[in-house]
């Protein structure tokens, strides 16, 4: 049977059908509809872990036990995870575990570009590198056998393009794979020194077996073509090679790491020029030149930067374009905006109006930075809000600084905890904003330990944030609303006043997820006086009319959070269920309006006083 699934929804499948029984992941775009979709076979324990490090060591301590076990995040979701991966390498494995990183080749949705295929050299973990969706599912099932033959997990490598790109694959039926016998093992799982250093050797002797493994694994493959110049590539670039250049001989390594370059050797014997296409960096065409392989250029051509397609491999080595493909589209710009109704919103407009140096964290509140809130100062990575605000402390200690950082409910239990226990033990004075939207909103609205439901939407129990921060050391901590902006502002006020770390905790939930809809606002446009005011929360249901010069509200995207009306000092927002009283209060507001005016102007009329004598 046929179906056609993106490359997540395949690995999700391939996972099933190789019987693993416990999967573990933080949500992370390109990688999230992995645990989603695992989360849709009942025979899969499928758990969002509170952050990669813990879904890394669940899916470890279930390998150990017996089971078959998998693990996914987005590549820098690996950073966070790279202390047991690299000692996971050297405890190997009882069941079969399966490490899936999804690189983000143009950062789409991220905050740096790493080439995650250099973790598996550094960990010494053997990698598989699908090209297509058909391949997702098929290497996360030879990834199983893999990790259990040579005692090893196993890092299947993708990118966005893989993850979610649909393709037609191949369905299969579920191995019934039963649980392996668990036995204490000192030497093997406890990593002393004493038994690291016996480890370690273990490790060399599977990657040499691994290397010479890949001369005739299924996963390496030599194409033959037509003529004398031949490409070695991997992973997505190898779909890219061969729809630039259908015909062209072709090296496809699907088993990067451990490299075996006498594949490439052979490859090469017979053809004049040998490029490598790879996205990302030099990884594959580095340790063939240092090998001695005959490499004619790779990324030289193809660039350091960004992704590949077909009609950029075509360029980089000298042909034109695909006939009727443009490779550049005029396409217009659409900066990403924050949602209508934001609750991230008036939180950052009170930062702002309070004139506050803000350090930013990951999540849909980061968009805060951009025109017209512009509202952020740094955005680093997970929890460096709160670390980076201790250092900023320190540095500037003694200066009249109102300093704030902003962080959301699922990255602050993802590893915001560490750092605010940190900022309280040292002493460091800054305002934490805790910005609980009820949800991991930025990925497409996943469950955490804040909102009181598992992956599966169970019933668990819900972290009470007020509790918390104040288990940690914090003695002031405040709620509010935050579509409440001077409510905010008055909190920050008092905060400000502290000599040590305080916590600000804005509730509203993220409207996308809960679908909350107040009464739409609306504008008089006879009232409004053009200030403009109502823009500068960034809202897109807020309309200016350049010609007339008159603010109006799209009531189909408005949700009626009340920020823009809040910044309106003329009146000239109301609640559509008004429209009533306003149109009966709207002639005192005019006469007003126009009795100031005239009060103004008589003013400025009159003689002026003389100067001193």
């Amino acid at each position: 049977m046929k179906a056609v699934l993106s490359g997540d929804e395949a690995i999700a499948r391939g996972a099933w059908e190789a019987g693993v029984r416990v999967a573990a992941a933080y949500p992370g775009t390109p990688s999230t509809e992995i645990m989603e979709t695992c989360g849709r076979y009942k025979e899969i324990r499928a758990q969002w872990s509170i952050n990669e490090k813990v879904a890394l060591e669940t899916a470890g301590g279930a390998a150990i036990g017996g089971a078959r076990a998998l693990c996914a995040m987005k590549h820098v979701g690996l950073n966070v995870a790279a202390d047991p991966l690299f000692t996971l390498s050297y405890t190997g494995v009882n069941g079969g575990l399966v490490i899936v990183s999804a690189d983000d080749p143009e950062m789409h949705s991220s905050q740096n570009e790493q080439d995650n295929r250099h973790y598996a050299r550094a960990a010494k973990v053997p990698m598989l590198e699908p090209s297509d969706s058909a391949e997702a599912l098929a290497f996360v099932k030879a990834a199983f056998e893999l990790s259990e033959a040579h005692d090893a997990p196993v890092l299947l490598r993708v990118t966005t393009r893989i993850c979610h790109a649909q393709g037609v694959v191949e369905l299969g039926e579920r191995q019934d794979v039963p649980l392996r016998p668990y036995e204490k093992n000192f030497a093997k799982y406890v990593m002393l020194p004493v038994n690291a250093r016996k480890r370690h050797p273990v490790v060399e002797a599977r990657t040499a077996a691994l290397r010479d493994y890949g001369l005739t694994c299924p996963y390496n493959r030599i194409e033959p073509g037509e003529g004398k110049i031949g490409y070695i590539t991997s992973g997505v670039a190898y779909s890219y090679v061969r729809e630039a250049f259908p015909a062209a001989p072709v090296l496809k390594y699907g088993l990067t790491f451990p490299l075996n370059v006498e594949l490439a050797r052979t490859f090469a014997a017979d053809l004049e020029r040998v490029y490598v296409v790879e996205e990302g960096d030099p990884y594959l065409e580095e340790q063939l030149k240092a090998a001695g392989v005959n490499i004619a250029g790779g990324k030289d051509k193809t660039g350091l930067i960004g992704e590949l397609n077909a009609d950029r491999v075509r360029l980089a080595f000298g042909e034109t374009p695909r006939e009727g493909l443009k490779t550049e589209l005029p396409i217009p710009a659409r900066p990403p905006a924050l949602c209508a109704g934001c609750s991230h919103r008036g939180v950052f407009t009170a930062l702002k109006q309070e004139k506050a140096t803000v350090f930013g964290d990951i999540g849909c509140y980061t968009l805060a930075a951009l025109p017209p809130i512009s509202t952020m100062d740094t955005c680093i990575c997970m929890g460096a809000s709160i670390s980076a605000s201790i250092g900023m402390a320190k540095a500037r200690a003694g200066e009249e600084r109102r300093l704030a950082c902003a962080i959301g409910d699922s990255t602050f239990m993802h590893s915001g905890v560490t750092g605010l226990i940190d900022a309280v033990h040292n002493k460091a004075p800054f305002v934490v904003c805790i910005l609980d939207n009820r949800v991991t909103a930025m990925t497409g609205h996943q469950n955490n330990p804040v909102t009181g439901k598992t992956l599966l939407s169970e019933p668990t129990h819900k972290i009470d944030l007020v509790a918390l921060v104040k288990a940690c050391g914090v003695r002031h901590v405040d709620e509010v609303d935050a579509w409440d902006i001077a409510g905010m502002r008055a909190v920050l006020q008092k905060h400000w006043a502290y000599d040590e770390v305080s916590v600000v905790i804005t509730r509203r939930e993220c409207v996308e997820w809960a679908r909350t809809k107040e009464s739409p606002y609306r504008g008089d446009r006879d009232l409004c006086v053009g200030c403009r005011q109502c823009a500068t929360v960034g809202c897109p249901a807020v309309i200016f009319d350049a010609d007339l010069k008159k603010s109006s509200i799209d009531e189909a995207l408005c949700v009626g959070c009340s920020l823009c009306a809040q910044m309106c000092k003329f009146q000239a927002i109301y609640r559509s269920d008004r429209e009533e009283a306003h149109q009966a209060e709207k002639p005192a507001i005019l006469a007003e309006r126009a009795a100031k005016k005239a009060e103004a102007q008589k003013r400025a009329q009159a003689p002026k006083k003389g100067g001193r004598p």
